[in-house]
């Protein structure tokens, strides 16, 4: 009975907090991506065609808004133009992708072409779940947090369809075609940016307009990671802006770059005072990296098995290294100046994969 009521007055709150038509801005004016930022893709695989969104699916990355939001409602139109085609939009998102991921930490709202058919694990009908270190507690759930649709409403290729996402208070609820079929709550976190996918094959979005509601007021950790200035080095369908020694050692797969190891990769700009990060996987106790100001990284404590995230800031005066979030090398050097202008290079000895390569440039 309580499950009932609260259910109940969910719903009602989503009605009553801003279902009426007034207050609606453009999220996309139609014409180009201003106000949104292409985060670790190719610079083809986001277009505007026809007042339309078109992202070719290649790489697997994200689309990023400028301004993060909070409590909001948004209005898309979809269509996948192949079958069993995949994507999804994120709200609630971080600034940039999750260490060894070419998406977000947030919440998606699953955007799934019929074909793929319909199995416990997931739906083609408007799915929602939190991904990658976020959490949501799904209202229609099978045993994860996962929240699943109560009715099967979307069109298959090349149809339209469309999306209306409520988000309050870390409370979700998602209306396929005209009628809400999925609804979470407890989000975290609450406030953060509006991403769309790319995920392996060409879909469309247009008519896209958002009404922000008012704050409820989110503690610290309830907001998403900020924009800092870093853009990525990597466009995930090519080697543009790096030199090789070997040509074909280098292998582009996707959002990750990889190799067999004894052959480096460097950046054809030069850099100075920067901060930069790099995600790898492979097995030894070094960072597979040549930095400017710095030579090599050398041995790292702690270094995972699985995906490892470093990040180097160099400027003058100063050189740290952060691994997977900690503090591993720090010092503070007496420098006159001025530094000089050198390569990012990628040098592992072994077999190793990188991803999500990002650099920012420091004055």
């Amino acid at each position: 009975m309580t499950y009932r009521v609260n259910a109940l007055f969910v719903a009602l709150l989503f009605f009553l907090d801003g279902y009426g038509e007034e207050g609606f801005k453009p999220l996309f004016n139609g014409k180009n991506l201003e106000g949104w930022r292409n985060i670790n893709c190719a610079p083809s695989t986001w277009l505007v065609k026809d007042g339309m969104i078109h992202c070719t699916g290649k790489p697997i990355g994200e689309l990023r808004t400028l301004k993060m939001y909070e409590n909001f409602i948004l209005e898309v139109e979809w269509r996948h133009l192949k079958p069993r085609g995949n994507a999804g939009i994120f709200v609630w998102a971080d600034a940039y992708t999750a260490k060894g991921q070419p998406f977000h930490r947030g919440v998606e709202v699953q955007v799934l072409e019929n074909a793929y058919g319909n199995t416990r694990g997931y739906t083609t009908h408007g799915d929602i779940f939190p991904i990658h270190g976020a959490k949501m507690m799904p209202l229609n759930g099978r045993g994860g947090s996962r929240a699943f649709p109560t009715e099967n409403r979307s069109k298959p290729s090349p149809q339209w369809n469309h999306y209306r996402v409520a988000c309050n208070d870390g409370e979700i609820s998602l209306a396929v075609n005209g009628k809400v079929v999925t609804r979470g709550k407890a989000a975290k976190p609450r406030k953060g940016y509006i991403c769309l996918e790319s995920e392996g094959s060409p879909v469309q979005f247009r008519n896209m307009k958002l009404k922000e509601l008012p704050s409820t007021n989110p503690e610290p950790e309830e907001i998403a990671k900020a924009e800092a200035g870093f853009h990525s080095l990597y466009t995930g369908v090519d080697l543009s802006g790096w030199k090789s020694d070997k040509p074909g050692a280098w292998s582009v797969n996707d959002w990750r770059l990889t190799t067999k190891g004894g052959n480096a990769l460097r950046t054809e700009k030069k850099f100075t005072s920067y901060e930069m990060f790099a995600d790898f996987r492979a097995d030894g106790k070094e960072a597979p990296l040549e930095l400017p100001n710095i030579g090599a990284v050398g041995e790292l404590d702690n270094l995972s098995k699985g995906w490892n995230r470093v990040q180097v800031t160099r400027q003058l005066g100063q050189f740290k290294v952060e691994l997977n979030g900690k503090l591993v090398k720090e010092a503070k050097l007496r420098e006159r100046g001025p530094l000089k202008p050198g390569h990012i290079t990628l040098c592992p000895k072994v077999a190793t994969q990188f991803a999500n390569i990002f650099v920012k440039e420091l004055k």
